[in-house]
């Protein structure tokens, strides 16, 4: 009877979800994709008023990812000694220094959240889910990030150090029974995106929207991935890029960037 009840409980047990950047663009999409699961689901970013989602299951929390000590006082709260099942960080920034000079603010700024962020959320997700040895983290990085090529943009460049990063914990966590996907985006139709580029998204091939991408990496998740690349168009345009010299990615990603910008 103990053990059918041990059974019955983990089976109707509500899973626990935990999105930072869930405020807005991808992670309010996942958010809301796992609260009509049925998930209980808490999500934390920069400023709560960018967020519109009501629910029952929701917990909202305001902190930025850089908060090492408030991010993980909050993780805690969530989980209130119970497994975290599942830890997504959705949380990026991006500065565009092949069109343009980048300005050193936002240079440090996007290092800061693409790279410590990252770790930061690695290193919380990890101690609580140690605790049970058990969960699924996953971090959202770029599609540049897959190509690699010297005269790559300092974003690319950072979201390939995310795709190590998260290599190197899958690694490390493995033994433990905890689980590290890696999700690459391409272009997703997001209101930063559409701030970043006037609004005009007609340049960005193979374009998705958020509630497509939140589906694609939920299914990546099930599947656990270890790096999921979509749209399949443009994992299969990286890939045919990949096998061009570096010196003509070089010229060619550039001029990609000022076609873009309309300069």
């Amino acid at each position: 009877m103990a053990i059918w009840l041990s059974e019955d409980i983990r089976k109707f047990k509500k899973m626990k979800v935990f999105i930072a950047g869930g405020t807005s663009g991808i992670g309010a999409a996942l958010a809301n994709l796992y609260l009509a699961k049925g998930y209980l689901v808490a999500i934390c970013g920069r400023d709560l008023q960018k967020t519109v989602i009501e629910h029952g299951n929701l917990t909202k929390y305001e902190v930025d990812v850089l908060n090492v000590e408030m991010l993980q006082l909050y993780v805690l709260d969530f989980v209130q000694q119970e497994p975290l099942d599942l830890f997504i960080n959705t949380t990026g920034s991006y500065a565009d220094d092949v069109a343009r000079k980048i300005r050193y603010n936002e240079s440090i700024d996007m290092l800061q959240i693409n790279i410590v962020g990252t770790v930061n959320c690695f290193e919380i997700a990890r101690k609580v889910m140690r605790k049970h040895n058990q969960g699924h983290i996953v971090t959202i990085a770029s599609i540049s990030g897959t190509l690699h090529y010297p005269k790559a943009s300092l974003y690319s460049k950072s979201k390939r150090a995310v795709i190590q990063i998260a290599d190197a914990y899958r690694k490390a966590l493995e033994p433990f029974g905890i689980t590290v996907t890696t999700i690459a985006p391409g272009y997703v139709d997001t209101q930063k995106l559409r701030d970043l580029n006037q609004q005009n998204l007609s340049k960005k091939p193979y374009l998705v929207s958020q509630e497509e991408a939140a589906i694609y990496i939920a299914d990546a998740i099930v599947k656990k991935k270890e790096l999921y690349v979509f749209p399949w168009k443009m994992k299969v345009l990286m890939k045919f890029l990949s096998y061009f010299p570096a010196r003509f990615l070089d010229i060619m990603m550039y001029k990609k960037a000022k076609w873009m910008k309309n300069d």
